[in-house]
């Protein structure tokens, strides 16, 4: 592997650089991202690792005491909900260190994501190239080709508009970002058996006295009750307000966790809805944001016939 002198993310002050590092072992993984690092802190650039657990000690030990300058986070806990990865990780420290630029190492797709997980993940990492736009950052996604399958990588041609693998650094001529946000918002499947209720403005509070008594008999603990009945209220009041007045909410158990869902009649028209810092986000934005802090995953299809919002918590 042969990254270009400096290493990815040598640009000027205001362009946003966003390349995929495909790699197959451990050696090709230092190779990409050390120098990525080492360069940015030569350049006096603030730098931020967000990678699943057992990636960070392999890479504070390669770096030495350069480690001691870089912010360590573990994807795998920051980032298991990829709707909160853009506001919570990537804005959050970028938007600390605004006055110059920032490099980020950003690894939100791993072996063992579930298939529930990973459409949010691909227009996750679709949804990084506009909410950057115009911004001095540098963000760096590296892809373990050995573990992942066909589609991952595909798409991950198609939401990096660079690609640093063994043979060097390249332009995708796969890339199409939009692509990826829209193939990936499909409506989502029918659970086998869920509650429902029927809810308009004046029976919110009765809608969080289904959620919490659902919630607790599916198998949650008071904590999670608590974060689902909050992120339930939220979804259904955005529903009111701007889906049409009203709204359906159902619950049930899938693979460990507890899902509510909240359906109404709105369109979501901003794809960066609920991933902007809570000072920057439009009507209905606001809401989902915190949904997204909450949960461990939220899936989401909307169009003219409607949205859908799913919201995930493990038991």
């Amino acid at each position: 592997m042969s990254p270009r002198p400096g290493g990815p993310g040598t640009s000027p002050r205001d362009t946003f650089v966003h390349p995929a590092l495909f790699y197959r072992d451990g050696e090709e993984y230092l190779a990409g991202t050390v120098p990525f690092i080492r360069a940015g802190r030569v350049a006096g650039e603030p730098v931020a690792v967000a990678v699943p657990g057992e990636r960070l000690g392999t890479l504070r030990a390669a770096l030495g005491r350069t480690a001691g300058e870089v912010t360590w986070l573990d994807m795998s806990e920051a980032g298991r909900n990829p709707g909160r990865i853009i506001p919570g990780v990537l804005r959050d420290f970028a938007d600390r260190h605004a006055a110059g630029r920032v490099r980020i190492i950003g690894e939100p797709v791993w072996p063992g994501r579930s298939a529930t997980e990973y459409p949010a993940c691909a227009q996750h990492e679709a949804l990084i190239n506009l909410a950057f736009e115009g911004r001095g950052v540098s963000i760096l996604c590296p892809y373990d080709v050995s573990g992942l399958d066909d589609v991952a990588i595909a798409d991950a041609r198609a939401t990096h508009p660079v690609v640093i693998d063994r043979h060097g650094e390249h332009v995708s001529g796969d890339y199409a970002p939009d692509r990826v946000i829209s193939a990936y918002n499909r409506p989502l499947p029918e659970p086998s058996a869920a509650v429902a209720m029927s809810f308009d403005l004046d029976a919110l509070p009765l809608l969080r006295e289904f959620v919490t008594r659902w919630a607790a008999r599916l198998g949650l603990g008071p904590r999670a009750v608590g974060d689902l009945e909050l992120a339930a209220n939220e979804l259904a009041a955005n529903s009111c307000l701007h889906g049409g007045g009203a709204g359906t909410a159902r619950l049930w158990s899938e693979d460990g966790q507890v899902v509510c869902e909240v359906r109404d009649a709105g369109t979501i028209t901003d794809p960066l809805a609920g991933r902007r810092p809570a000072d920057m986000s439009p009507d209905g934005g606001r809401g989902i944001l915190m949904v997204n802090h909450l949960a461990d995953l939220v899936r989401m299809h909307t169009g003219p016939e409607g949205t859908t919002v799913r919201v995930y918590m493990r038991r």
